[in-house]
């Protein structure tokens, strides 16, 4: 009798430089593709084996989701969106960074969009960046996220989103709060502390709710302890070392000039330095200085900045958790919550007597 051939096992793996299919995980693992699909987008309706022994084979053959495939299998994008309209770099950087920690391993993308919430198109703009990409969510971004047409806009057409703020502006469950105010106010009792009374603030923009909340934090917390600052006082500027340059010849080129100043941010607080140097001030000795942030500038400029931190990246990272999560439980979520404190560092003494 002759032996008939066996046909090719079903475990064979894809050939060497061929990346796996879902139709290769379902071959080889003895599954139908539907439970593949089913495992790789979480469904509770497959056995914890099953799961254990599907996912194994695809680490094993390094098997990777495409996003925009399983788009179109299941209708719906798997990209989340990034809107902002913000002049700091590196606070957009560390965002990014943030939600990329959360989207890791998740089987979504990040994808950004830069706007200009100035421009009298800019909501059909981030309409059109929504509808085409057909994105999953969106992470608002303040300024944007602080602009109630743009969320009502999202909410019209049914796309999710979350917003990152200085203070609550919708519902728990797509906001995260970063308490501005309280960091502010935590840098003007330090400076208090430190005995200074002759105190200047260096504002954001007044188009910014969080130039707002730093503000009110700081002045409010000054009030608390008898000190109110003359108008000639508080400057404002636009976020951007340029605009803190601006500022700090301003407040610097009196006789009789503050002895601490408050800056909305670290960049600002970077262009009181470069004043301060060029008109022969001692920092901290003659004038001591906070910024907002701590961004890596803080730590790099000399002497260090003292700057109240906010955590941009863990911000950014529950900011997009929360929209992943929104499509199982979104009842059960509420507002996150950022909590700023002040790091100390070298910018700062007891003024001159």
């Amino acid at each position: 009798m002759t032996s008939r051939s066996k046909p090719d096992a079903p475990s064979a793996r894809p050939a060497m430089g061929k990346a796996a299919t879902i139709n290769d995980i379902a071959r080889l693992s003895g599954v139908s593709k539907k439970t593949v699909s089913r495992i790789i987008n979480n469904s509770p309706l497959v056995r914890k084996d099953t799961r254990d022994k599907v996912e194994a084979l695809m680490r094993e053959v390094g098997y990777v989701p495409d996003p925009m495939a399983r788009g179109l299998a299941f209708r719906r994008s798997f990209l989340i969106g990034m809107v902002y309209d913000n002049p700091t770099a590196q606070y957009i950087v560390n965002m990014q960074y943030g939600a990329l920690d959360a989207l890791r391993d998740s089987g979504f993308e990040l994808v950004v969009h830069p706007c200009d919430s100035r421009s009298p198109g800019y909501i059909d703009g981030v309409r059109r960046f929504v509808q085409q990409q057909k994105l999953h969510g969106v992470m608002l971004i303040p300024r944007a996220s602080e602009d109630q047409a743009l969320a009502d806009m999202l909410a019209d057409i049914g796309c999710r989103y979350t917003r990152i703020a200085s203070v609550a502006m919708d519902e728990p469950a797509r906001m995260v709060v970063t308490h501005d105010r309280n960091g502010a106010a935590e840098a003007a009792e330090y400076l208090l502390s430190l005995g200074h009374t002759d105190i200047a603030l260096i504002t954001g923009p007044n188009a910014y709710r969080s130039a707002h909340e730093r503000t009110a934090g700081f002045l409010e917390a000054l009030a608390a302890r008898g000190i109110e600052l003359p108008k000639s006082r508080i400057v404002e500027a636009g976020y951007t070392f340029e605009s803190g340059v601006l500022a700090a010849e301003a407040l610097l080129a009196g006789k009789r000039r503050p002895t601490a100043i408050f800056t909305g941010n670290d960049e600002m607080a970077a262009g009181v330095y470069k004043v301060a140097l060029r008109a022969g001030i001692s920092i901290p000795r003659q004038l001591s200085i906070i910024g907002f942030d701590d961004s890596p500038l803080a730590s790099r400029l000399w002497p260090s900045l003292t700057s109240v931190r906010r955590h941009t990246r863990d911000t950014g990272r529950i900011a997009a958790e929360m929209l992943i999560q929104h499509q199982d439980n979104s009842a059960a979520l509420s507002a996150a919550s950022i909590r700023p404190h002040l790091i100390i560092r070298d910018s700062c003494q007891p003024p001159e007597a």
